[in-house]
């Protein structure tokens, strides 16, 4: 197992969680020099609030963490492609990479419909790796879908 399949489990772990709490299965986790240092999954129903996306909570708590808005020397995986807004806060926080499991072919900003987090009008760019258990998260949002419309 690589390093980045063993981080995507942490962000699976977190994105298992918000469905089993009626929440969109997307879960996000901030790696420091080896270290999970924030985890986070979407609360958008809960809390109740637009943006509380599991990408945008991560980092808010990785900077807590780290004490400081800049996220350089950090990793963020998620498990799904990032939204717009997920992505404009990705190039914002200056994390180095973000790395993703399967593809939102209608809402992904990372490769999907926008290149948000490489473009070169921006003054960050992000090292992307996509795909990383690509089956396995897409799996975990199938299943949650499924499971809504049935009911």
């Amino acid at each position: 197992m690589t390093k980045d399949e063993f981080y995507m489990g942490k962000a699976i772990e977190e994105a298992k969680i918000a469905a089993a709490v009626g929440e969109i299965p997307v879960g996000a986790v901030v790696i420091y020099q080896k270290k999970a240092i924030a985890r986070a999954y979407n609360l958008r129903e809960t809390l109740p609030c637009a943006t509380a996306h599991a990408e945008l909570l991560a980092i808010e708590k990785a900077c807590r963490a780290l004490g400081r808005w800049r996220l350089t020397g950090c990793t963020l995986y998620v498990t799904v492609e990032p939204c717009p807004m997920c992505a404009g806060a990705i190039v914002n926080s200056r994390l180095d990479r973000v790395v993703y499991g399967c593809d939102d072919p209608k809402g992904g900003a990372v490769r999907s419909l926008f290149q948000i987090v490489d473009n070169p009008a921006l003054n960050h760019r992000v090292e992307v790796t996509a795909g990383v258990r690509a089956d396995e998260c897409a799996a975990i949002m199938r299943d949650f879908f499924r499971s809504r419309r049935r009911k």
